[in-house]
């Protein structure tokens, strides 16, 4: 399971020209979900970001969790980080087919409202236009094959 993770100020996902989720301040994960993943993969990597410390201190160091900063996530399916980039065409096969990856990817998601945080997310497979205003810029890359 991988997890492109950027701590945001705000961020929302439109689908259809109507705004489908929304948080303030948080995290806005992008998460990409491989063939061989499992529950154990979802809930590893849940607790991971969650407890990632990259929110400011009282002394401006990054010292604080998302708890800790009141912060809120924003989950979104993103299979293109299983692209496989050897041609100019990438190709999406190395990505977990949607009866693997859609109860991994709500597993995640339950996993971190299970740790308490107010979760808000996409639509699997929809066409969605993600907005955000990155702060810092802070982006963490999450895998949990590494």
């Amino acid at each position: 399971m991988k997890a492109v993770v950027t701590r945001v100020t705000e961020a929302s996902v439109t689908i259809e020209q109507q705004v489908k989720a929304q948080i303030e301040k948080g995290f806005l994960v992008l998460l990409g979900i491989g063939p061989d993943d499992t529950e154990a993969d979802a809930l590893k990597l849940a607790d991971k970001i969650c407890g990632v410390r990259v929110f400011e201190d009282n002394e401006g160091k990054m010292n604080r969790n998302l708890e800790q900063a009141g912060g809120q996530l924003l989950v979104v399916s993103q299979f293109t980080l299983y692209a496989n980039l050897k041609s100019r065409r990438p190709g999406f096969s190395g990505a977990a087919k949607p009866d693997v990856a859609i109860p991994l990817y709500e597993k995640f998601i339950s996993a971190c409202r299970n740790e308490g945080f107010h979760v808000e997310h996409g639509q699997f497979g929809a066409d969605m236009k993600v907005a955000s205003v990155n702060d810092g810029p802070v982006t963490l890359l999450f895998d949990t094959q590494n």
